[in-house]
């Protein structure tokens, strides 16, 4: 059924204008499974001469795109629906009711993926259809192979509530965020510059200096032209403009990651359930992957925790403390500096060991070469039986006993020249008016820590 729908506006002497209705169909409310997209595209990141960035290059227009937005909090459904579809809807927030809504006004061929809740929350309002697990299968595994760009609005905890999502995945689709929420360590856009973002991005891997085609002229102007060919009239071709580049290409900030497993006194891997996994099971092989941290904490447990630490499979110390943090350089701002632990560039391969209150003022913080594998080893000694494990604040859903052991290697992600595989691509915001490429990490800390910053001013 098509409703028409009229848009209302006031001249400035007050007489209401009437201007071009639209019509809507209820076909296009509709939730979709994920499952009935097409496979994801995997893109390829070129290292750049002049910076340690990479650059970003794609083998076809982005076709299936994951939004995560910050939970609970309304504000934000505005934002979300206005990135998707053009226009505005009153009584919702200006800012939320904008993603969607370019995506889908600029970007013919690209479908949109959503959480569950945020499906059912906004799909009524979009023009387009929205995709998410409606099989009962949970989103993080069919998100590894239908994914081709994740899009986050929130805070840090929001980029790694979508980071998770691949905790077992080795290729990490492309991640934009845009800084809406408390913490912007890791945000790196505003939200104002999402048209500018969106398509730098999207653009990434059409032919340098080719001046994109219309609607009506189906012939390609990507890399691969025979993937664009068969997306029709769309990608591409149905961008107008000129294409970036591959020297205005986003750039690309790999964030490594950590290789998690739990493993039973006598030395076999145990699943999220409690049960011990058979060799090649996604922990035995270090699938599970963290991009901020591993905790080991005594929970509610009254008595502090004794953990007996091992770093290269040698003995360290036995470490009596609130708990252990194992950190990666991007986790290196979250709680280990809250416990004391360094701040390391992102780039600085290496691991963080930063105890959480130890009753010895003799075990410090330390930092490893990534490389390096760490142990951690629930003493006999321990008073309480069990202590909490999770990895970027969620709980494993299995507790550590006496015994069990949780052992960190790092994730590797250069395979050779050109050839990155694994970790978190982050993209990273260009500086306007600076030639250099910017990892925007030196201006978050100046921002974000107040360094220099006078006494005495606010």
């Amino acid at each position: 059924m098509n409703i028409a729908i009229p848009l209302l506006r006031r001249s400035r002497r007050g007489t209401i204008l009437r201007r071009r209705a639209f019509s809507t169909t209820s076909c296009h409310h509709q939730i979709k499974d994920i499952d009935t997209l097409p496979l994801r595209l995997i893109p390829k990141y070129q290292e750049c001469r002049d910076s340690d960035l990479l650059s970003l290059q794609w083998p076809a227009p982005p076709r299936n795109i994951l939004l995560v937005r910050k939970a609970s909090v309304p504000a934000l459904v505005a934002s979300l629906v206005e990135f998707i579809k053009y226009g505005a809807f009153p009584g919702l927030c200006q800012d939320c009711l904008t993603i969607a809504s370019h995506i889908t006004s600029n970007y013919p061929s690209i479908s949109i993926i959503l959480e569950p809740n945020s499906a059912a929350e906004v799909h009524h309002l979009l023009p387009c259809p929205v995709y998410t697990n409606t099989s009962g299968t949970q989103l993080s595994e069919l998100a590894h192979d239908r994914v081709d760009l994740a899009v986050t609005l929130g805070g840090d905890g929001t980029i790694l509530r979508a980071s998770s999502l691949f905790a077992t995945c080795h290729n990490v689709p492309p991640v934009l965020s845009f800084s809406m929420g408390t913490l912007g360590f890791l945000g790196e856009w505003k939200f104002a510059e999402y048209k500018r973002a969106f398509r730098e991005l999207y653009m990434s891997g059409a032919a340098a200096g080719d001046r994109t085609l219309s609607l009506e002229d189906p012939k390609p102007a990507g890399a691969d032209q025979g993937a664009e060919l068969r997306m029709g009239p769309t990608g591409w071709s149905s961008v107008r403009g000129k294409s970036m580049g591959s020297n205005r290409g986003p750039r690309i900030l790999m964030r490594n990651r950590l290789r998690v497993g739990l493993f039973s006194p006598d030395g076999k891997p145990i699943d999220s359930k409690g049960e011990t996994t058979r060799p090649g099971g996604s922990i035995s092989d270090g699938r599970v992957y963290a991009l901020n941290e591993v905790l080991i904490h005594r929970g509610k447990e009254p008595h502090l925790a004794i953990v007996e630490v091992f770093v290269g499979g040698r003995f360290l110390t036995e470490a009596v403390a609130d708990g252990i943090i194992i950190s990666t350089p991007t986790g290196s701002t979250a709680y280990s500096l809250s416990s004391g632990g360094s701040i390391v560039h992102p780039l600085v391969a290496s691991l963080l060991l930063t105890p959480i209150c130890p009753r010895s003022l003799s075990f410090r913080p330390l930092v490893l070469p990534s490389s390096t594998p760490v142990t951690l080893r629930l003493s006999e000694k321990n008073r309480g039986r069990e202590v909490e494990v999770s990895i970027d604040g969620k709980n494993m859903g299995q507790a550590m006993a006496v015994g069990m052991e949780v052992r960190v290697w790092d994730e590797e992600i250069r395979h050779g020249k050109n050839d990155w595989r694994g970790g978190v691509p982050c993209v990273m915001r260009r500086t306007t008016g600076v030639e250099e490429a910017d990892d925007g990490w030196v201006g978050g800390l100046n921002s974000l820590l107040k360094f220099n910053y006078p006494f005495g001013e606010r």
